[in-house]
């Protein structure tokens, strides 16, 4: 007899549904699966038929063929386990067929019949509302996880056996409820303020213009100069997430095994710091099983790069189209992935490699070439890539300890809120949603500027030898801080200021 159900699989950070066909028919004992089925899904031959033995079901001991549609894309996991076991149970006669056609079934099987929980529930749950699939049997650990859809009815359940005595209505399931409100609320308080770092005010200015219009940052000075502090306090005083970019990330954090099953929903932005030692894999995504990496896992939030020039130089270069395009893509021999990638940069290097080059207290012990190979491991076009440059001095112990008050995470965060407010409003037609994804068509109908400001603009090109790519960073860096400014005009004081913040470049590395 023939049987079919449904079930669904990941690629890139979308789902597909996926057909469940088994057949069984006399003739000598075997279990075969095919449909371009990964280790994991061959393995699950040895998971089904102990789990099904262990339900109280019969094993049949016939041939039994499974297939997996469509054929021509890889399965990989064992998130097939409890829909290939329910078809072979429906193809045996053990079960009957109706129970399932509104269902898309997913789960990982113990030998002991029990589910366990599987990767990428919230991107499969967003194509089942697309394919009007409404119902779901997931495994009860991560059944949240899927449950963010409210459009869908997802039913978490425990075991086989459950699962087929709920299908004959011996038992009942209610569908998973999620208090997305609830969620929102336990996002995290951060214990770093930016009340805590003593003087900067320069760094703290650019880190706010940074964060009111998304905009690349990098630092330049001393070891001790309070490069990371800075780094890591970023996040207080950027947005609140909002529930479609906290689905974004989910998506991304479920398929890397990364979202702990008590939190269903990512509601603080990513910050991501890997070291320095990170492989291009590591960095970018793809592998042996392609998994997003850690500029994917930044999405919506904050890359940092502590030492920059100590990545590998592959590494960095490997940046350059995700900094440009929001998207990374993987490409492969069989398949193309693609993963999105829409993070701030912020990086942070020593001006040499002893750290103290130009410092007025510490003198500089490298020489010439070491200081330009130093550098020169950081590239032109990447440095293009990055709309704020700033140099972060070392701060005098007098300073350190007289200054009393600083300004602190949340009264900052209010003015980037109503600058981020003001890009939303502007930006309502078009797919972006802050100034530092304005197109080159966005640019020329946002950051209008008088003559007086484009011949200043135009002796800064000129002066620091600047590309037409810093030409547009720069004017979207002006309209962030117009927008900060809460002013309709980019004037020449906001382009003055988004010009001062592309100079070290130059000034550095022509050393």
């Amino acid at each position: 007899m023939l049987s079919k159900l449904y079930s669904a699989a990941i690629f890139g950070v979308d789902a597909f549904m996926v057909e469940i066909e088994v057949d069984i028919h006399p003739g000598l004992p075997s279990f075969n699966i095919v449909g371009l089925p990964d280790t994991a899904v061959q393995e699950s031959r040895e998971r089904v038929r102990a789990a099904i033995k262990n339900s109280e079901f019969e094993f049949p001991m016939q041939r039994i063929t499974v297939n997996l549609a469509p054929a021509d894309i890889k399965k990989e996991g064992p998130i097939f386990d409890l829909s290939i076991a329910l078809a072979i149970l429906v193809a045996s006669k053990q079960v009957e067929p109706f129970l399932f056609n509104e269902y898309l079934i997913m789960g990982e099987l113990s030998l002991d019949g029990s589910i366990k929980p599987v990767n990428g529930l919230l991107p499969i749950a967003l194509m089942a509302k697309k394919m009007s699939k409404i119902k779901l049997l997931v495994p009860k650990e991560n059944a949240k996880e899927a449950g963010i859809i409210k459009e869908l009815k997802v039913f978490p359940v425990n075991s086989l056996y459950e699962v087929i005595e709920f299908l004959n209505n011996r038992i009942s399931i209610n569908p998973i409820s999620v208090d997305l409100e609830e969620i929102f609320k336990l996002s995290e308080t951060s214990l770093l303020d930016f009340s805590e770092i003593k003087g900067q005010e320069h760094a703290k200015r650019a880190f706010e213009i940074a964060a009111a219009g998304s905009h690349n940052i990098i630092m330049i000075g001393p070891p001790g100069s309070g490069k990371t502090m800075l780094a890591r306090r970023l996040p207080t005083i950027l947005p609140s997430l909002t529930l479609e970019e906290s689905i974004e990330i989910t998506k991304l954090y479920s398929i890397a095994n990364l979202l702990p099953p008590d939190i269903p929903l990512v509601t603080d932005r990513p910050f991501r710091a890997p070291h320095h030692t990170i492989s291009n894999v590591g960095l970018i995504g793809g592998g042996k099983t392609p998994k997003p990496g850690e500029i994917s896992l930044a999405h919506n939030g904050v890359l940092f790069l502590d030492e920059l020039p100590e990545f590998s130089r592959s590494a960095l270069e490997s940046l350059r189209q995700p900094l440009e395009d929001g998207i990374v893509t993987i490409s492969r021999s069989l398949s193309t992935i693609s993963y999105t990638s829409s993070f701030m940069l912020v990086a942070s290097l020593n001006p040499c490699p002893c750290g103290f080059y130009g410092d007025p207290v510490k003198a500089c012990t490298c020489s010439s070439s070491q200081i330009v190979k130093y550098r020169s491991k950081i590239s032109g076009p990447l440095l293009d890539r990055i709309d704020i440059h700033i140099e972060v001095p070392r701060i005098n112990c007098r300073e350190v300890m007289e200054k009393d008050f600083e300004e602190d995470s949340f009264t900052i965060r209010e003015r980037v809120e109503r600058a981020r407010k003001k890009q939303r409003e502007r930006y309502h037609k078009d797919s972006i949603f802050c100034n530092a994804q304005m197109s080159k068509r966005q640019i020329k109908e946002f950051c209008n500027i008088d003559n007086n400001a484009k011949n200043l603009l135009y002796k800064a090109m000129e002066k620091l030898n600047l590309s037409t790519r810093a030409y547009d960073r720069i004017l979207k860096v002006a309209r962030t801080i117009a927008d900060l400014e809460e002013s309709k005009k980019i004037e020449i004081s906001h382009l003055s200021e988004a010009i001062q913040y592309r100079s070290l470049d130059r000034k550095l590395w022509l050393y």
